[in-house]
């Protein structure tokens, strides 16, 4: 099927960074927004694709300084790209976002994801010369960036997960046993009434586990003009956000199903199948991912040509938008010092 890309903004970010969105095809229907951040030179290209409940704008590229993962790869000569998959941000929703939630079968699974990250890793190598394109994924971002892998490894030139669930048993204190996410009448099974199709958010829902997360070292470890930017970012996400009371917008809930998954000991995917480079980072308080994750993840990666395992202290869920010495200078000097050039 031929392929029809459409360039849909340009605008310049108080970073001073210019960005061109573009308007990729991905299944039927399915139209994904996909954003370059910074100057275009053809090389170097990185995908960052971002988690289970807010979108890329607000996830990598806040129009404050701090606030912008996007465009510090883009200032160490990085291409810079970011994708909303199906469900998020500017990207098609499904039908069923458009009609108030119900228990039917949760919406965008991690095949879902799969499939516009490589539609979207396509579009990056078009504009690239057909090079190999680094994918960064934050959280649910990472699990699924680590799941693509497995399948289309020789389209990349690096995996790096922040954050992300593999496999485990270990109490989660979020989404594993005993919590609500687990169908108390069926044990081990998702609870669709917690999260049915999609969920909604407002602001104070969308900034308490950071803020649950820091305590009384908030305004320490973070620029408050970056926490306001990533809430009304992610408001601004959704069109239909001001329908609603207070004003929230919508994420769909597959990402908790396959979290819910992962975080219960089942595995969706598995690492031996990844044959390209991977750079794993957690940091040392996010309260997604846990030490039991990166260990399984080190030993399946048996056939990655390189691996890298890194733990940030004093790091959180959120530490790229935290501030440089509470771990985002760290990551970006991960990246940068990881991925081929």
């Amino acid at each position: 099927m031929k392929r029809l890309f459409l360039v849909l903004v340009g605008t310049v970010s108080l970073a001073a960074q210019a960005s061109q969105q573009f308007s990729v095809p991905s299944a039927p229907g399915v139209t994904l927004a996909v954003t370059e951040i910074g100057e275009h030179h053809g090389k170097r290209p990185i995908l960052l694709v971002h988690g289970a409940r807010v979108s890329a704008k607000a996830s990598f590229d806040l129009p404050v300084q701090g606030g912008s993962l996007a465009a510090d790869l883009a200032a160490r000569g990085f291409d810079v790209y970011t994708l909303d998959v199906r469900g998020y941000g500017a990207s098609t929703r499904p039908a069923a976002m458009d009609v108030a939630p119900t228990t039917d079968a949760a919406l965008v699974r991690s095949s879902a994801a799969v499939e516009d990250i490589d539609a979207a890793v396509d579009f990056v190598r078009r504009r690239s010369d057909g090079a190999k394109v680094a994918l960064f994924g934050w959280a649910t971002g990472g699990q699924w960036a680590g799941h693509y892998a497995t399948l289309h490894s020789p389209k990349l030139s690096a995996v790096v997960m922040l954050n992300s669930l593999y496999r485990g048993t270990s109490a989660h204190p979020l989404i594993g046993r005993g919590t609500g996410m687990e169908d108390k009448e069926h044990p081990g099974a998702f609870n669709r009434t917690a999260c049915g199709t999609y969920r909604v958010a407002d602001a104070a829902s969308t900034l308490g586990p950071w803020d649950r997360t820091l305590g009384d070292e908030k305004d320490k470890a973070r620029d408050p003009a970056v926490a306001q930017a990533y809430v009304q970012a992610a408001l601004d996400s959704d069109s239909t956000s001001s329908q609603r009371e207070p004003r929230s917008f919508r994420a769909p809930c597959g990402a908790m199903e396959d979290s819910f998954y992962l975080a219960t000991g089942r595995q969706l995917w598995d690492a031996s199948l990844i044959t390209a480079p991977v750079l794993a980072v957690a940091g040392e308080k996010d309260f997604w991912s846990r030490p039991e994750d990166m260990q399984n993840l080190q030993a399946d990666l048996v056939h990655a040509p390189a691996l890298r395992m890194v733990r940030i202290p004093d790091g959180t869920h959120f530490l790229h938008l935290e501030r440089p010495a509470r771990g985002r200078a760290r990551l970006i000097d991960e990246i940068d010092g990881f991925v081929p050039r």
